[in-house]
């Protein structure tokens, strides 16, 4: 299982990418909808992930 410190690292990656996901679909929404709505479904993934991530180290953290 991999440690509070991996965890919290791996959910402020994901958090980077979602910003940047976001960022790049709203530049393209107007040149290139189907490539910016990937990208939003992308980020909604990511964005999922990141909630469990979260959950999981609060859990860790209440254990703790």
């Amino acid at each position: 299982m991999p440690s509070l410190a991996q965890m919290t690292g791996s959910l402020h990656i994901h958090q980077f990418y979602i910003g940047k996901l976001k960022a790049k679909q709203e530049q393209l929404f107007d040149c290139d909808p189907e490539l910016a709505m990937l990208l939003d479904n992308v980020a909604a993934v990511l964005s999922e992930h990141a909630e469990v991530l979260a959950g999981d180290i609060a859990d860790m953290e209440c254990d703790d």
